[in-house]
This record gives C-alpha cells, structure tokens and sequence, in this order.
C-alpha cells in the first residue's frame, strides 16, 4: 500500500492551481457581465467590446393573462436563465386586449418588476410595446410616450435595457411606422442615452412581405438615427422561402432583430415544421441575428413552451414542456 508523500514545492503548487481554477470556476458570467452595454455596429448588434453578439431567449405571453406570479415566477425565471440559459426576456406588454390602457401605472410596475428579475440573474429585458390591434402605431402614440417615459426614468442606468417601440405594425405603410419611430426614439434617448432601440417593420413585423411589399421600403427610407434596429417575425409552419429569403437579403443591408417566432402557424398553434424552422435558425446562427421564440407560458396553443396547468402547478420541468418547448430549450442550451 502507498501512502501519501509531501513533497515540499510541488504539493504547495498543486494546491494553488487547484484553488485558482477553482475561483475562475465557482462564477459563470452571465449574459450582461459577458457583454455590458450593446450597441448596433453596422448590421450587427454588438457588445461593450465591439463584437458582434447573437442574443437569444424567450418572449412572454401577454402579461395581463400570464404575468407575474402566474407563469412568471421566480423559479421559472431562474429556470430559463439557469437551465435554458437563456441570454434574454423579452416582456410582452400588450396595448389594448386588456393590457396597458386599462391600468397604465399597474402595468408600468409590472414591467418595470420583469426588468429587474431579468437583471438580477443576467438577462437582457427586451421591452416589447405590443400593440397589435390597431395596426396603426400612431393610434397609441399618446400611449407610448408615457410609458416609455416612465420605464426609461426608471431604468436609465442599467446597461441591460433595450426598447421596442411597436411589435407588429399592420395594415400601415412604411413611411407611417417610419414617422412614429422618428417621434418616439427622441421621447427614449432624451432620458436613457444609450440603449438600442428596435423598430418593427411593416406588414405584422414580416419587413412588409404579408403586405407584399419588401425590406426596400425600409433599405430607401431608413429611419434617421442610429444605434437602432428593425425586427422581423416569422412562423416556420406558415412563412416559408419568400420570408427566408427575406431576411437573408435585408440582414446584409439593415441591422434585424427577430423578437418573434415559432415553429407553427402565424396564430402561434398547429402544427410544428421544424425542417422549415431549422432552415431560419441556420440563417440567424450564419448571420448572428439575435432572437426571442414566443412563448413562454403554458397557453393550449402549440407554440406556448408548457403543458397547459403547468404555470399552476409551478413544475418547471422537461416533462411539462410542449414539443416545441422541448426544441427551443435545446436551441438555448446547445449552441
């Protein structure tokens, strides 16, 4: 039997290597500590050292049906940053549906309480104005301008905040969304200086394909200020290659941000294609086109990450997830 041997030296620098890997180990860096304050470089989304970042997460479902203390929990939230390592929330604040017109200073609070459980564990808190019905956002732009304004007082000094002034514009032109962005990125940058700004796109967020138009419209009119981008939205089952396609020829001329997508029908249910979803992923991960997949709550249709009685329930686990659920989560993990 050997014992043990002290050999004086080579015994005390084992042990300093030992603890030295192990104080570089104990502390994973979180998204926000990687990266710091982005900024859009070019086409590219990039970080606090001038390198290009592809950020991906989750989106919420409208937080008026599945907010906070429902299907956003402090164990859900822990699970998406901590299991799924997720790099990004984006919270979905509807406009009409129930949503922010109905209680502005509720639901002013509530998001600005999603930013900051995004923020302690790392995350990026993507703030999505969803106004969807009308598709006019200069219908709400009264709206806007509050609660922008009350967010962005709030968290000016957080390096993690990125605002989203219009989800899906529709049945609009161009030029009209153009001329809101132009009013409500000054009402932004007057109080927070530097965070990105994004710009949905004409024709549901698709950069006008839905409404047959094109990217062109926006590549001949951008808008007039920088650091921003524009989103595009896709759904893999009912937007194919005219979409695909899309994106891959406005990427090498606009700064694109997808803030949504799913791999069934335009309604968020049906049918998974994960062929054609796998296709637009390829595009992102080439072009590193960050992204937020909708959504994280346990809604009956297809695309909602859990089982429905999940969010009640508080059984954050793979064996109450969706099968699209159980294909994002991989998308988050294994990159």
């Amino acid at each position: 039997m050997y014992k043990n041997v002290i050999v004086p030296g080579i015994n005390q620098a084992i042990l300093c290597l030992s603890l030295a890997f192990l104080a570089t180990t104990s502390h994973a860096e979180t998204p926000v500590e990687q990266h710091g304050q982005l900024h859009v470089c070019g086409t590219q989304l990039c970080d606090q050292n001038n390198q290009p970042v592809q950020l991906r997460g989750m989106s919420t479902h409208g937080i008026q049906w599945y907010g906070w203390g429902h299907c956003l929990t402090e164990k859900s939230l822990d699970v998406l940053a901590d299991e799924w390592k997720a790099d990004i929330l984006r919270i979905s604040l509807y406009v009409q549906e129930g949503g922010y017109e109905t209680d502005p200073e509720g639901y002013t609070n509530q998001v600005s309480q999603l930013i900051n459980e995004a923020s302690e564990r790392g995350m990026y808190a993507l703030v999505d104005w969803h106004q969807l019905d009308p598709g006019d956002p200069n219908a709400n732009l009264h709206y806007a301008r509050q609660f922008f304004t009350d967010i962005a007082n709030r968290h000016k000094d957080q390096v993690n905040i990125i605002y989203d002034v219009a989800n899906e514009p529709n049945d609009v032109s161009w030029s009209a969304i153009k001329n809101y962005a132009e009013q409500m990125i000054p009402v932004i940058r007057n109080i927070d200086h530097d965070a990105s700004i994004f710009i949905g796109t004409h024709g549901w967020s698709s950069l006008g394909v839905s409404d047959g138009r094109s990217s062109w419209d926006i590549i001949n009119n951008p808008v007039q200020h920088s650091n921003i981008m524009y989103t595009f939205h896709f759904y893999a089952a009912s937007h194919q290659d005219a979409y695909l396609n899309e994106l891959d020829q406005a990427s090498d001329r606009l700064p694109i941000f997808v803030t949504e997508w799913g791999s069934q029908t335009y309604t968020g249910d049906g049918d998974n294609d994960f062929v054609m979803a796998q296709r637009f992923h390829d595009l992102m991960n080439t072009k590193k086109i960050g992204w937020t997949n909708w959504n994280f709550s346990d809604d009956f249709r297809s695309g909602a990450v859990w089982n429905s009685g999940t969010c009640a329930s508080g059984q954050w686990t793979t064996e109450n997830m969706k099968e699209s659920g159980v294909w994002v989560r991989d998308k988050l993990r294994y990159r």
